[in-house]
C-alpha cells in the first residue's frame, strides 16, 4: 500500500531532569515508552533529538554570577572595559551582564542599532530615516539617542533595554556608559580593553579590533572555558549559548555532547536493532516575520550529532519536474516518470535546475529548527523529539 504520510515529528514527554541523571537512559526509555503507548514502530534512519537544556541540566553545567565576575576580573583586572554588541535578552544576557559588571569598575556598553544581531530592536528603521540618522556611520550617545527617539520598549517584552542594562551595571556598583554604533572600533575612543558579546559575527569583530590596536580582547566564548571556583564550563563556547537559570546563575551550553549522541544511538541499536540517528539541538535557525527576530541566539543549532546527519539535502523540486520535464504527462504516467527521475538523480544537484528552490542548508540546521518548533520553549514538557520519515521522498 502506498504511504500517504511523509515526515512525522513527535514531541516526547520526559521526566523532569536533574543534575546527575543519566540522559542517555532517559532519552531512549522515554521514546520506547512513547512508541509502545502510541503504537508506532522504530525504523532505521529515524532521528531522536534532545534539547541542549536538559543535557546541560543532567551535567550540572551551571555558573554563578560571582564565578563569572571572578573570571572577568582575572582576565581584565578591575579596569574600565568595553562590552560590545550583546543581544537584548533578559534570558540570554542579563545575568551574564550582572557577572561582568561585578568584575570591573566601569563598563562602556556599545549596542548595535537599530537592532541587535538577532533582530531585537532599539529603534524603528523608519524612525532613523525620519531623523536622518545613518546607522552605519553615526555614533549615538545615550543622551542623543533619548533626544531623538525617547524611550523605546521591546514590542514583545515591553522592556527598555538601554535602561534595563544600565540599571544592571549600576546595581553591581559599576559605572555605566552607553553608546550606540555599528562599527565595533567606536569603542576604542572610550577604552582599549574589550569583551566581545556578539555571536555569529564574533570572528570578524575580533579581527577588526585587533587590527585597530585593541589592548586586551576577549569574547564570550573565552569566558568560563574551564572551571572557575567550582563553576561549570564549556571549553569551546564559554558563555555563548547560556541561559539564565536563576537571578544569580546561568545554565551553560552543554559539553561532551558527541559522547551523548553516540551512546543514545548505540543503545537504540542494542535494544531495537535499528540505526537511529541522534542529535542535541538548541535554537532553531529561522526569522520571525512579525517581530523580525532571528531565533538563533545559540552559537550553533546542533553542538553534536551522529554521522548520518552530516551534509545537506539532495532533493529535486516536484513542481519543477511536473511543469517542465514532464509537462505532457498526467496521472500514473506522471508519477512513474517523476519517481524514475528521483531514483536516477545524481549525488550532486548543484546547478541542476530541477533542484531550484530546494533548501541548501545543513541537515542539522533544518532538523534542529523542526525540533525547536516541535518542543517549543515553554511548558510542553517535551525536551525529546522523535522524527520519522525525514529522509524519505516521493518514491518511498
Amino acid at each position: 500500500m502506498e504511504r500517504l504520510i511523509g515526515t512525522i515529528s513527535r514531541g516526547v514527554r520526559a521526566p523532569i531532569i536533574r543534575e546527575g541523571d543519566n540522559i542517555v537512559d532517559i532519552v531512549v526509555e522515554s521514546v520506547l515508552k512513547a512508541a509502545k503507548q502510541e503504537n508506532f514502530q522504530i525504523y532505521d534512519k529515524d532521528i531522536v533529538a534532545v534539547t541542549e537544556a536538559v543535557v546541560a541540566r543532567a551535567q550540572g553545567n551551571y555558573a554563578s554570577v560571582s564565578q563569572i565576575a571572578l573570571d572577568i576580573n582575572q582576565k581584565f583586572g578591575n579596569d574600565h572595559i568595553g562590552v560590545i554588541f550583546p543581544i537584548l535578552s533578559r534570558n540570554r544576557f542579563a545575568t551574564c551582564l550582572k557577572g561582568i559588571s561585578r568584575g570591573v569598575k566601569k563598563i562602556t556598553l556599545l549596542l548595535s542599532y537599530p537592532s541587535d544581531e538577532v533582530g531585537n530592536h532599539l529603534v524603528d528603521l523608519d524612525a532613523l530615516d525620519e531623523k536622518g540618522i545613518n546607522p552605519w556611520t553615526d555614533v549615538l550617545t545615550e543622551e542623543i539617542y533619548r533626544q531623538l527617539f525617547g524611550s523605546y520598549k521591546h514590542p514583545f517584552t515591553g522592556v527598555d533595554y538601554i535602561d534595563y542594562y544600565k540599571n544592571i551595571i549600576e546595581n553591581e556598583g559599576c559605572e555605566a556608559e552607553i553608546i550606540l554604533a555599528n562599527d565595533c572600533r567606536a569603542i576604542l575612543k572610550h577604552t582599549r580593553n574589550v569583551l566581545l558579546c556578539d555571536i555569529h559575527s564574533r570572528e570578524r569583530t575580533k579581527r577588526l579590533l585587533t587590527n585597530a590596536g585593541v589592548k586586551t580582547i576577549y569574547r564570550l566564548d573565552d569566558i568560563l572555558t574551564s572551571s572557575v571556583d567550582g563553576s561549570g564550563y564549556n571549553e569551546r563556547y564559554g558563555l555563548l549559548g547560556c541561559n539564565s537559570a536563576t537571578e544569580d546563575s546561568v545554565k551553560l551550553f552543554p559539553r561532551d555532547c558527541q559522547k551523548v549522541v553516540d551512546e543514545i544511538s548505540q543503545k537504540f541499536f542494542k535494544l531495537t536493532g535499528k540505526q537511529v540517528e541522534a542529535m542535541v539541538y538548541g535554537d532553531g535557525a529561522f526569522k520571525d516575520p512579525v517581530g523580525k527576530i532571528w531565533e538563533l541566539a545559540d552559537p550553533v543549532v546542533s553542538p553534536a550529532y551522529t554521522c548520518g546527519l552530516e551534509g545537506q539535502p539532495n532533493e529535486v523540486k516536484l513542481k519543477y519536474l511536473a511543469d517542465n520535464n514532464f509537462a505532457d504527462l498526467q496521472g500514473e504516467d506522471l508519477k512513474k516518470a517523476i519517481s524514475e527521475y528521483i531514483n536516477n538523480r545524481t549525488d550532486n544537484l548543484v546547478n541542476d535546475m530541477a533542484s531550484l528552490g530546494t533548501t541548501p542548508r545543513n541537515l542539522t540546521d533544518l532538523i534542529g529548527s523542526l525540533c525547536d518548533l516541535t518542543s517549543g520553549s515553554g511548558d510542553k514538557g517535551t525536551p525529546i523529539v522523535y522524527v520519522q520519515g525525514y529522509f524519505d521522498n516521493y518514491t518511498k
